[in-house]
């Protein structure tokens, strides 16, 4: 979820984070990073986070049946 407590850290959504090329980050704690690493000092900041795409669901695998009570 995206606003989940137990999220895993990694400075790619971290607040002290700039988003640069190539994957890296510039921390302002602990300078260049790469994107999935993280340290003490992560803080959260959900709108840096994208969520996984949602699942593809097509309705032609479903009968008239699956819907009854």
């Amino acid at each position: 979820m995206l606003f989940d407590k137990n999220i895993e850290p990694r400075c790619a959504y971290c607040s002290h984070g700039t988003d640069l090329r190539y994957d890296t980050i510039a921390c302002t704690k602990r300078g260049i990073m790469a994107s999935y690493g993280s340290c003490g000092a992560f803080r959260y900041e959900p709108t840096k986070r994208v969520p996984e795409a949602a699942p593809d669901f097509k309705l032609t695998e479903f009968s008239e049946e699956d819907f009854l009570l």
